[in-house]
C-alpha cells in the first residue's frame, strides 16, 4: 500500500461556480481552462510586477469546483485576494482548510485507491501523487522527513524558506522548470513581466541544489566563495539543501576553482536544468 503523508503546513481553499475555471485561468501562471478531473496544476498568483505571492497546487474536483492546496499560513490572505479580484464573477471562495487537508503519497507510480475528493499526480516532477481529502478519512504515518527528501531531491523550493513571498520571480523559484508556467496562454496578472524574463534571459538567480560536507547548514545562511557572497542557504535534510544562488557568481567561482562554503561547511552545486524551449 502507498504511503501516505500528512502536510499539515497546508491548507485548502475551494473556488466553486459557472465561472471559476475562467477566473482562475486569467489569474494564475498555469492553464487551468484546460484542467480536468484527476489532473492538478502547479501555479502561482503574481503581483503586477511578476512577483510571486502565492504559490499552490490546483485541483479539478468536478462541478465547476476547484480545490487549490497552499501554504496554511497564508491561506487567509489567498482567500482575501482571490475575492478582490472576483468583481461580478459568478463564483465563491471559501477557505476549506478546518474540514480538508493535504496528503502526499511520494512512493506511488499510480493513482492510490483512497477516499479523496480530490486526487493527481504531482505535476511538478517525481513527487508521487497528491490528494486532499476530508480530515481524518486517510490514514497517515508519520514519515515526513522521507516526502522532504523527495522533494529537496526533486528541487522544489518551499516559499518562505527557499524564496520570499512578494520578492521573487516565478523563473527563481524555477516554476518554469517545474510545469508552473504556460507561456502559451493568454494574459494573467505579471504575465508581461514573466515572457520578458524567458525571452530575453535575464534570469540572474535561481534555486539549486547543493551537497555540504558534513552536513547542511540551517536555512538563512549566507554562502560565499572567497570573500563574494554568492546566494543563501535555504531547505536541508542531512547533506543536502537548496539554496538561492547567484548564477553568475556561481560561475565565477567555479571557474576560478574557489569552494562555496556556509556556517563552515563546504557546498557543491547541482546548477538547475534549462527550462525547455
Amino acid at each position: 500500500m502507498a504511503t501516505a503523508i500528512l502536510l499539515d503546513d497546508r491548507g485548502i481553499i475551494e473556488v466553486a461556480g459557472e465561472d471559476a475555471g475562467k477566473f482562475l485561468h486569467h489569474l494564475v501562471t498555469n492553464d487551468v481552462a484546460a484542467l480536468k478531473t484527476g489532473e492538478a496544476r502547479f501555479a502561482a498568483l503574481l503581483t503586477p510586477q511578476g512577483k510571486i505571492l502565492f504559490d499552490f497546487l490546483v485541483f479539478a474536483a468536478g462541478d465547476k469546483r476547484y480545490l487549490i492546496d497552499c501554504p496554511l499560513a497564508l491561506a487567509d490572505d489567498l482567500q482575501k485576494r482571490l475575492n478582490i479580484y472576483k468583481l461580478r464573477s459568478k463564483l465563491t471562495v471559501t477557505n476549506r482548510s478546518g474540514e480538508f487537508e493535504a496528503i502526499a503519497f511520494p512512493d506511488s507510480n499510480e493513482t492510490p485507491k483512497v477516499e479523496a475528493v480530490a486526487i493527481a499526480a504531482d505535476p511538478r516532477g517525481p513527487l508521487g501523487f497528491r490528494a486532499i481529502a476530508e480530515k481524518g478519512k486517510i490514514p497517515t504515518s508519520d514519515e515526513r522527513k522521507a516526502y522532504e527528501a523527495l522533494r529537496i531531491h526533486a528541487g522544489v523550493p518551499l516559499g518562505g524558506v527557499d524564496f520570499d513571498y512578494g520578492g521573487t520571480f516565478p523563473h527563481e523559484a524555477n516554476m518554469d522548470l517545474l510545469s508552473g508556467i504556460d507561456f502559451n496562454k493568454g494574459c494573467y496578472v505579471g504575465q508581461e513581466v514573466v515572457s520578458r524574463m524567458k525571452h530575453r534571459g535575464l534570469v540572474r538567480k535561481r534555486v539549486a541544489k547543493y551537497r555540504a560536507q558534513g552536513g547542511a547548514p540551517a536555512p538563512g545562511e549566507a554562502i560565499r566563495a572567497g570573500d563574494v557572497e554568492i546566494g543563501v542557504t535555504g531547505s536541508r535534510l542531512d547533506e543536502d539543501g537548496l539554496a538561492m544562488i547567484r548564477l553568475d557568481r556561481l560561475g565565477d567561482a567555479l571557474a576560478a576553482g574557489a569552494t562555496p562554503v556556509s556556517a563552515g561547511a563546504a557546498l557543491s552545486f547541482e546548477t538547475p536544468d534549462k527550462p525547455p524551449p
